[in-house]
């Protein structure tokens, strides 16, 4: 070292007579220690004369030349650098890999010309600056930038693809930043602003105050609120959390809302349909124990009344089936009459046949027009048309004009069975078909014992017609 501080104090002669601030050798050998800074000269065959490292001299490479010290794959590159510089008097720089007793390391190195008397170029000075850990650390900061922006897309598409919109807000509630649209307004038209800006007045109060009271306590805040928007009610389960900075203050609010609108309109769906279940079940109820007192009145017997009951509760079952399969909504006209028909459905094309379009009944008319069906279906078995091989039953159903209450008429009629006679008195049947649709549906309902045959007229008033999904 004391050698280049001698080489030092003689350059400050130079060109024109102007000194140059001489540096004490100590202060230089300290700065490139603490640097982790080589320097190297060599003269203009590259022949290394003088070489510094943080741990000492370079004795080792004086009158050496890179050809005899570095390996191949290094030494293209630098020579050709060292070369131009003596060539052009320009400096340059590049990067190179160096294997070390103690690892591999990577320096950058900065090649200056060494001027002698008239700009004469006779060597290089070049000084190699340990730039491994820098490198390292900027590689593992692109490493984390990467993973950082890749956890960061899989969070935004998370929440793009959620019912969930997490945002943030200063002690002044404006807007620091949001992942989706929110209260139907646009990103752009949120950042920035304060709820007072953002959220409508009827719902403003309460949710600052859960965001005061966050600011306020240091504590998070949960709560389910409604948002009035022009579309309607949106409902959200919002939870607050107090935002902090690295000292632990307080400096605004992290919150999540997770739109719960779908689940409080099937809340609200399912409270309507247990009432609507308790409604129905206790007229499901009055009408078994109503079939059970007159189905008992007209038997004579345990076994016939076992026999029709049963019957009549697999009538009514048949008609619930088809409602529990359309979710309640309502039940096709034809299916109806199908599934009341099923024992006689090989006959269909013979002795039965179907004929209508598109109607769908009501819940209430179905069950009703159901347990009609059935009883038209029994006596025809035991005493009309399908009690015989050659008879026939015609159920054929039209929609009635406006004239007639755009309703829908069905038609049951017999023939080719045996003489009909009109009963002496009304049993269960005939009062089901007859009453009981009158009265529940406000139907209109004629039943003709004709000669040739039973005739039924149903005209069942458009209210108890459904649209169907």
């Amino acid at each position: 070292m004391k050698q280049y501080g001698d080489q030092l104090k003689t350059a400050s002669r130079s060109e024109g007579g102007a000194a140059v601030r001489q540096i004490p050798p100590e202060q230089l050998e300290a700065a490139l220690a603490e640097a982790n800074i080589y320097v190297f000269r060599q003269d203009a065959d590259l022949r290394y004369t003088w070489a510094y490292g943080p741990q000492g001299g370079g004795d080792g490479l004086t009158g050496r030349t890179d050809e005899e010290l570095l390996p191949s794959r290094e030494r293209e590159a630098v020579v050709a650098v060292k070369q131009r510089v003596l060539q052009t008097g320009v400096p340059a720089d590049c990067e190179v890999s160096y294997a070390l007793p103690n690892g591999r390391k990577l320096f950058a190195l900065h090649v200056h010309p060494i001027f002698g008397p008239e700009r004469k170029i006779v060597g290089i000075t070049t000084t190699a600056t340990d730039i491994s850990r820098v490198r390292s650390m900027q590689s593992e900061h692109r490493d984390l930038s990467e993973e950082l922006a890749g956890t960061l897309q899989r969070y935004e598409t998370a929440l793009r693809g959620s019912n969930v919109t997490v945002y943030t807000q200063d002690r002044s509630l404006r807007y620091t930043s949001i992942s989706n649209p929110m209260f139907e307004r646009k990103v752009d038209e949120i950042i920035g602003h304060t709820d007072e800006d953002v959220l409508p007045p009827e719902s403003r109060s309460a949710i600052i105050a859960l965001k005061r009271a966050a600011l306020e306590t240091g504590s998070p805040q949960d709560s389910e609120v409604c948002i009035q928007t022009a579309s309607g009610e949106r409902w959200h389960d919002l939870h607050i959390e107090p935002l902090r900075d690295i000292m632990g203050a307080i400096v605004g609010l992290s919150c999540a809302a997770v739109d719960i609108t779908e689940r409080k309109e099937g809340e609200a769906h399912l409270r309507l349909l247990m009432r609507e279940l308790t409604h129905r079940s206790k007229n499901l109820l009055a009408v078994i124990q109503a079939m059970a007192r007159q189905t008992a009145r007209h038997v004579g017997s345990i076994d016939g009344f076992l026999m029709q009951f049963g019957a009549r509760l697999q009538a009514l079952a048949t008609s619930h089936d088809l409602l529990v399969q359309e979710s309640w909504y309502g039940v096709s006209l034809f299916e109806l009459v199908r599934s009341q028909l099923g024992h006689y459905l090989d006959r269909v094309g013979t002795q039965v046949s179907l004929d209508g379009p598109t109607v769908v009944l009501k819940p209430e008319a179905a069950q009703s027009l159901g347990l009609a069906l059935h009883e038209l279906a029994t006596n025809a078995a035991k005493y009309g048309a399908l009690s015989v091989p050659g008879g026939h039953v015609s159920i054929r159903w039209k929609r009635l004009p406006a004239t007639e209450g755009h309703g829908v008429e069905i038609r049951w009629d017999e023939e080719r069975g045996p003489k009909v006679k009109p009963p002496k008195q009304r049993g269960f049947g005939s009062m089901v078909i007859e009453q009981n649709l009158t009265r529940a549906l406000d139907a209109e309902v004629t039943l003709e014992f004709n000669p040739t045959g039973l005739s039924c007229r149903m005209a069942i008033p458009v209210m108890q017609l459904s649209v169907g999904r």
